[in-house]
């Protein structure tokens, strides 16, 4: 069976702002490629095929903890924010004309405004992963966690999430005929030396 391991990339400057970036493509904040620079992936991932989103905050991500360049593929792309990109969430929850809705009240079917649901991107998500052919550390971000991890978990986005997404943490879903949980579910980077 193929294990795919996924982790999201460090922190942004909108990261920190509570701005909502999408699709976007912002670099790492200074301070958190100089943190990554203390992990590397753990031994038994170290081989692995590396993937990477196309936005730099993901390259530079696995560059760091990798040793190595990704490839990279538009699936791992982050969700379409539409109209909300770049915008504060603090602001669109407040906003109760926005339409915005906390991630347990989604669904499959949720949008933002011209933007893409979790099941549009599992649309594109599929077919890359059930192309993998070796187990594979892809380098993404938070919305394309949440739909490989609602999958693996069968969650439907309604109630709370039953995983709670970290940083420098791999977490692992096990391909087959449908994404399953890995054992164990996640793993922390490697400190260097």
């Amino acid at each position: 069976m193929i294990q795919l391991a996924i982790i999201r990339h460090g922190y942004t400057p909108w990261n920190q702002a509570g701005r909502i970036q999408g699709r976007t493509d912002i670099a790492l904040e200074a301070r958190a490629a100089k943190d990554l620079e203390r992990f590397s992936l753990p031994a038994e991932w170290a081989r692995a095929d590396l993937m990477a989103s196309p936005l730099q905050r993901a390259v530079q991500t696995a560059r760091i903890i990798a040793d190595r360049a990704p490839a990279t593929d538009a699936a791992l792309t982050e969700m379409d924010w539409g109209k909300w990109e770049g915008k504060h969430g603090l602001d669109l929850k407040q906003d109760h004309n926005s339409g915005f809705r906390d991630i347990e009240d989604w669904g499959w079917d949720y949008r933002p405004p011209e933007g893409e649901s979790p099941a549009d991107i599992w649309a594109r998500l599929q077919p890359w992963v059930t192309g993998l052919k070796r187990n594979t550390v892809a380098v993404c971000h938070i919305g394309i966690m949440r739909v490989l991890l609602a999958k693996a978990h069968g969650w439907d986005f309604s109630g709370p999430a039953p995983f709670r997404i970290k940083r420098n943490w791999l977490f692992l879903i096990d391909v087959g005929e449908r994404l399953t949980v890995g054992a164990p579910e996640r793993v922390k980077l490697q400190e260097r030396g």
